[in-house]
């Protein structure tokens, strides 16, 4: 019996007048914040090994499992899944029946159906008093059922039991819903299976459904060998179904054995397409959820202190496992990256007393240092977690950190404080004092002699987050999986946010850090307007960028689509905003300063987990037969090693602390939650008459004090790179490489730009524009983006405005514009690809030193065009132009202007000049070829 789990377990007693008798389980809470009595806290109990092997699906002694199946229906990343069992008591007594199920800590369970000879047990979610007003009314008695945390890495266990006649048919049926959380670049969705016996009807489904699109999925288990072949993955564009259905001879762990060796956790691991940096947005049934996981951007270094727990209790095991962790993390630093280490007991020391760059040597030595700590002496938190902010502070005030860098403390401890200050609520705030808003705290407690709360709260309450580490064999990995997470930040200060008047009741929008491999996601309720599309903005900083990203979404399409979907989610959009806002407010819950903030945040959880049934630590599951005079309670019990609650979005951003209202990311007005970055990207424009060069390729030189335009071509091979504008004067650089058609077209293979580069020398800024992305990088640093977004981004004076799918402008000072423009054709077409064209207008102030194709018309000649006269077709005219010295024969045509229609193009009349523009150009064509793409051009 697990006595240190659960405080009574009673049993659901079947009499023949079909009478129940109750017994409540579970632990309530009180609405007084502050610390646990310091005896109390010690009290975290665990599970022996033998008791976590004793656990079962289906308990009886002589019973028969007719059914268990297990099916998931996962829509844009929220799961619905459903447990369901049938059985039948096959033993000539009554006896009790039980029915468990391990099931994600992050779940909330949303139903739970019984029926039991013919009575049916219905659930509905209830405040906590009520549930138990009504239970203790109620004419049944003796019964049980309740939520049981267990020392599982990330399960809890649901459990109830029913006492029946022999013969007697009982059929189980739970709900529980949860959100995806993306780590290390993957979604993973696992189910524990361990029905205890032979099951005739075995099965598990899992309906994935995308609407961007699955880009991999993958299947991994605990069970054995022997299944793996059994687990089918069929897959489309936005769909996936994976399916275990093992059959009586499969499941037994012998080819004789009457036992079932189907035991350990089956999971399902899948990522998304993406299409641009800009995040995903998806609006169904008047909700909107706003996915944010850009990738190809530079990692931000790193300041890091690591602050090691060294007392008497990390003697062994602990210790090993520590510091094996401890060499791997420390190799993985970047030499861009600081760090030091903080060690304590009683007493504290530094390895370092201040950061050190993270080189060969630098590594080397602290890894010799954590070698050789010898555990011993009590746990003095307080003074090294203030000795550790100290340590940024200072580097900080001296230059030593990088404004574009990241700074993080992390913790690793396996006890509460016994040295020095020991009150966890002055510790908290002696912390918070001296963390400024550019640090971050991470806790990482071991075992359960740590008051996982407690850790829980500073890191919270100081921009990061905490983790469990299970002390057991593979606790290194634990640790080092942990820091994978936060080891590679890419973005900071992000802010998710809507033009006013759109949308309501958003959910937390600001978030200090992105790491990569992870997920931000923000939801909210989208108001009704005349527009069908709704807007995001997401304005951040990367290293030395600066970022404004744009998406928009139609707000009925997706609804039609999840029409059409036989096995998604439809209301997951709804879920998934009251399940984000239920998990962060229990976390403000749990930073509460008083009691009456404690009680109005209360007060909200409960209300929104009644409206969507949600059994949280708040409420709980009454199950009561459908006349209502029988009543089964599902309760949600504190778990004492874990706080009030678990859960919450990884790696969210910081939290505040006092409220005198509803919290800040709480969008209760229809106004947008953050004014001051309201503007999305600026959307610029080019003069209507510019220098052009377009298609195959054709160039367009305005000259402004003739008002005429002069056409030509420019024959070169695939490949090669010609130089448009080079200004070493203000050190610009425009260049383009050439693409072919992919055959000829009549014994013509056509030659079109295919890159662009844009390179600023005095910044060593790059920005390359292709068909597929625009990268930026400037020596030190590599960011792209896809042309699937509206984006802005801003470093060392270079600004790169992105219009989605149509065109990208790079502007250099606010003094040079260069527009190129995207030109998508069909992908399967025989000869035709996908290029690009150059709009560059002639106000760009160059210095006198520029050159090029182009930039050399900034000085422009004078030309004079005579006889005028009808040439071979009548439609294009001929003439003489005089020009730098030269007369050439040059012809009427027009060639086209994209920009106002991207499909035909607008007609612009000009001069036409033959021989790849011989005699209008600076010396030959083959001039202006250049070796690669940031070169500038040579005298020609």
């Amino acid at each position: 019996m697990r006595r240190s789990l659960l405080l009574l377990l009673g049993l659901l007693v079947l009499h023949q007048s079909g009478c129940f008798e109750f017994v409540i389980d579970g632990e309530w809470e009180d609405e007084e914040p502050g610390d646990y009595d310091h005896q109390d806290r010690h009290k975290r109990a665990t599970l022996t090994s033998e008791e976590e092997e004793d656990f079962q699906a289906i308990r009886g002694d002589d019973i028969t499992v007719k059914s268990y199946r297990v099916e998931s229906r996962i829509t844009s990343r929220f799961a619905h899944t459903t447990i369901r069992s049938s059985v039948i008591n096959s033993d000539s007594r009554a006896q009790s029946i039980g029915f468990s199920m391990q099931i994600p800590k992050r779940a909330f369970i949303s139903n739970f159906t019984m029926n039991v000879n013919g009575i049916t047990f219905v659930g509905s979610v209830k405040e906590k008093t009520v549930a138990r007003r009504l239970y203790a009314q109620a004419t049944a008695r003796n019964k049980a059922a309740g939520i049981v945390r267990t020392n599982s890495q990330d399960l809890e266990t649901f459990n109830t039991e029913v006492h029946v006649p022999p013969g007697s048919n009982i059929e189980f049926e739970l709900h529980y819903q949860e959100m995806m959380e993306r780590k290390l670049g993957l979604y993973e969705h696992f189910l524990y299976l361990e029905p205890g016996r032979l099951v005739p009807q075995f099965q598990v489904d899992v309906y994935i459904y995308e609407p961007r699109g699955i880009s991999q999925i993958e299947t991994t288990n605990t069970l054995g060998e022997q299944f793996t072949k059994l687990i089918k993955v069929t897959s489309t564009k936005d769909k996936a179904h994976v399916v275990f259905k093992p059959n009586l001879q499969q499941q037994r762990k012998c080819e004789n054995c009457t036992g079932s060796a189907i035991d350990g956790v089956f999971s399902v691991k899948y990522d998304v397409t993406r299409d641009s940096n800009a995040g995903e947005l998806q609006v169904s049934d008047l909700h909107f959820v706003h996915f944010f996981a850009p990738s190809n951007l530079s990692p931000l270094p790193k300041n890091i202190v690591f602050v090691i727990d060294v007392s008497g209790s990390m003697w062994g095991v602990k210790m090993k496992q520590t510091v094996e962790a401890m060499k791997a993390i420390l190799d993985d630093l970047n030499m861009e990256d600081r760090f030091s280490i903080i060690d304590f007991n009683h007493n504290v020391r530094c390895w370092s007393e201040d950061l050190v760059p993270a080189s060969s040597l630098q590594i080397t030595d602290a890894k010799r240092y954590i070698q050789n700590i010898k555990p011993n002496g009590g746990t003095n938190i307080n003074e090294a977690l203030i000795r550790a902010a100290q340590m940024l502070v200072r580097a900080s005030n001296q230059g030593f950190i990088d404004s574009s860098s990241v700074s993080m403390i992390i913790l690793v401890s396996d006890g509460d404080p016994t040295v020095g200050e020991i009150k966890l609520s002055k510790i908290q705030k002696n912390v918070k004092r001296v963390m400024t808003e550019e640090f971050s705290l991470f806790s990482l407690g071991i075992g359960f002699d740590v008051d996982y709360d407690f850790l829980e709260r500073i890191a919270m309450e100081n921009r990061g987050m905490a983790q469990r580490i299970y002390a057991n064999h593979d606790a290194a990995e634990q640790i080092r999986a942990f820091y994978s997470q936060v080891s590679s930040p890419l973005l900071k200060k992000v802010t998710i946010h809507f033009p006013e008047g759109t949308v309501t009741e958003v959910t937390q929008n600001y978030f200090d850090k992105y790491f990569s491999g992870s997920e931000l996601v923000v939801a909210g309720k989208v108001q009704l307007s005349e527009s069908n599309t709704l807007t995001s903005i997401t304005s951040a900083s990367a290293a030395s960028l600066q970022l404004s990203l744009q998406t928009d979404a139609d707000m009925t399409e997706l609804d039609t689509e999840l029409a059409k979907q036989q096995h998604s989610f439809t209301g997951f959009a709804k879920q998934m905003w009251a399940y984000l806002t239920v998990k962060q407010l229990i976390r403000e819950r749990s930073l509460a300063a008083t009691v009456g903030i404690k009680r109005r945040i209360t007060k909200q959880i409960t209300d929104l987990a009644l409206q969507h049934s949600f059994v949280t630590p708040l409420t709980a599951l009454l199950v009561e037969s459908e006349d209502g005079t029988e009543r089964l309670l599902a309760d949600s019990p504190r778990d004492p090693r874990q706080g009030c609650c678990t859960g919450g979005q990884a790696l969210s951003g910081p939290v505040k602390v006092v409220y005198t209202s509803p919290p800040s990311w709480i969008q209760l007005s229809t106004s947008t939650p953050s004014t001051q970055h309201q503007r999305g990207p600026e959307v610029v424009a080019l003069p209507p008459k510019v220098n052009i060069v377009d298609n195959d390729p054709h160039f367009i030189i305005h000259l402004p004090g003739s008002n005429m335009d002069i056409c030509f071509n420019i024959i070169s091979k695939p490949g090669h790179i010609l130089s448009l504008v080079s200004d070493t004067g203000t050190g610009v650089v425009v260049n383009g490489q050439l693409i072919s058609s992919k055959q000829p077209r009549k014994s013509k293979l056509s030659t079109y730009f295919g890159i662009i580069s844009v390179y600023y020398q005095p910044e060593g800024v790059s920005v390359m524009v292709s068909t597929d992305q625009i990268t930026m990088t400037d020596g030190r640093n590599s960011h792209s983006f896809t042309w699937g977004a509206t984006a802005e981004i801003t470093q060392d004076g270079v600004k790169i405005s992105i219009v989605k799918n149509s065109h990208v402008s790079v502007t250099i000072n606010n003094s040079i514009q260069v527009m190129v423009w995207l030109h998508r054709v069909w992908k399967k077409h025989p000869v035709n690809v996908d290029f690009l064209g150059i709009y560059i207008p002639n106000d760009n102030q160059y210095s006198p030193l520029v050159h090029g194709l182009i930039g050399q018309f900034s000085r422009e000649p004078e030309v004079s065009v005579y006889d005028i006269h009808e040439g071979p077709d009548p439609l294009k005219e001929e003439a003489t132009m005089e020009v730098k010295g030269n007369t050439l024969l040059v012809t009427r045509g027009w060639q086209k202007d994209y920009r106002d229609d991207t499909k035909r193009g607008s007609n612009i009349y000009c001069w036409f000049i033959h021989n790849s523009a011989k005699g209008f150009i600076d010396g030959h064509y083959t001039d202006y070829i250049l070796p690669d793409l940031n070169s500038f051009l040579q005298t020609v």
